[in-house]
């Protein structure tokens, strides 16, 4: 049987239903399909591969115990961050736009409801963790590069752990309302000449209690203040005040270089700075992508809350940058590898030791400390292991 793209101007209520079509879930009419189906249906598998592939190598590498540090910790955390926020949208989208689902109704409610966690929630808790642990990066590298001594205190391995749980634990919170905001039910619709059964999205009791133009703005806002705009702010100043300090080091290092008695503290400098650069470009990287989807975002909402800002032909413009940025964020999560490959010696060496030649890293077969570098400038502070 062939089927038409259920959409509000092709189906109307079968019987005595008289609810009106709009409140029917309709998958074809939330993307532009021609970007959706390549991207998600076509480059989104081959993506999935690549990144948990990649991210899965991130993950083996840092966890190796000689590379155990409150700084990869975090790399840790988000490289497993960004590949569950791909994982788990990917079999609906497979399943939609792959096999060319997305134009039939979406039934039974079960159904409904595993499309919106699986492409939506549960990914967007995963994305906005990485988002924060980017911060909590940022901010830890800013504490060892600018207030070492501090670092001793804010900067230890079981204070990082904590701070990874609750990173997560809030980017749940903040996302677990919409997990029971809307309510699916099955109806009847005639569509394609006959009556076929789709769900209709109905709010939870507890939102109609609080009001729908209360509840989303304050959910929306939040989150553009703290997942999106903040976050963003917060991580430009941070960029800048590294680069800057890292700028300085680098002038302080050039001084030492003819001191024939400060070789040790030169050598310390030179690798602080590799890693702090090598963050920054982390940073930058994530900034890149998630600029632009945060400044779509906040148009969205103006336009949906104040004044429709936009016509019918610019919000599907709007749509199209909003799912090319999307896509841009998926695409972008594969770099950080090549980042730690190309700007860190001891990634690279573990990573050769542990998956190419096929054993362990020779600083865990022979106790050797010859991969220690310090995190900050005086080893007096706080010595690691940072890749």
């Amino acid at each position: 049987m062939e089927y038409d793209t259920l959409n509000d101007t092709n189906i109307t209520t079968c019987g005595n239903d008289t609810n009106s079509t709009h409140d029917f879930l309709n998958v074809s009419s939330m993307y532009p399909l021609d970007l959706a189906v390549p991207l998600y249906g076509y480059a989104m598998p081959v993506l999935l591969l690549v990144t948990t592939v990649f991210n899965t190598l991130i993950v083996a590498v840092l966890w190796q115990k000689h590379m155990r540090s409150p700084t990869n910790a975090v790399l840790t955390a988000m490289a497993l961050s960004d590949m569950l926020t791909v994982v788990f949208p990917e079999p609906m989208f497979f399943y939609m736009y792959t096999l060319d689902n997305h134009a039939k109704p979406l039934y039974p409610p079960a159904a409904c409801y595993a499309w919106n966690f699986l492409h939506d929630y549960i990914p967007n808790v995963f994305h906005t963790a990485s988002i924060w642990l980017t911060v909590a990066l940022a901010a830890q590298r800013y504490i060892y590069v600018c207030h070492p001594p501090v670092a001793r205190t804010w900067c230890t391995l079981p204070l990082v752990f904590k701070a990874i749980i609750w990173i997560f634990v809030f980017a749940t919170i903040h996302q677990a309302p919409r997990f029971f905001d809307t309510v699916y039910e099955s109806v009847e619709v005639e569509w394609g000449g006959e009556c076929v059964d789709v769900c209709r999205e109905t709010f939870n009791y507890w939102v109609t209690l609080i009001t729908p133009n209360i509840y989303f703005p304050i959910y929306f806002w939040f989150r553009v203040m703290f997942v999106h705009l903040g976050p963003c702010m917060v991580l430009v100043v941070l960029n800048m005040l590294l680069y800057r300090a890292m700028k300085e080091a680098q002038k302080r290092r050039k001084k030492l270089l003819h001191d024939k008695n400060s070789k040790k503290e030169c050598k310390t400098l030179r690798d602080s700075n590799c890693t702090t650069l090598m963050l920054i470009a982390v940073v930058s990287v994530f900034l890149v992508t998630e600029i632009p989807l945060a400044v779509i975002t906040l148009l969205h909402i103006i336009s949906n809350m104040f004044v429709n800002v936009f016509s019918t032909e610019s919000y599907e413009m709007l749509m199209y940058f909003f799912i090319i940025s999307n896509s841009f964020i998926i695409f972008s999560y594969p770099i950080n590898f090549a980042i730690y490959c190309g700007m860190s010696r001891q990634f690279r060496v573990t990573f050769r030791d542990l998956f190419i030649r096929g054993r362990p890293p020779k600083a865990e077969r022979d106790g050797s400390t010859r991969y220690s570098m310090n995190n900050g400038p005086p080893r007096t502070c706080t010595s690691e292991t940072v890749i």
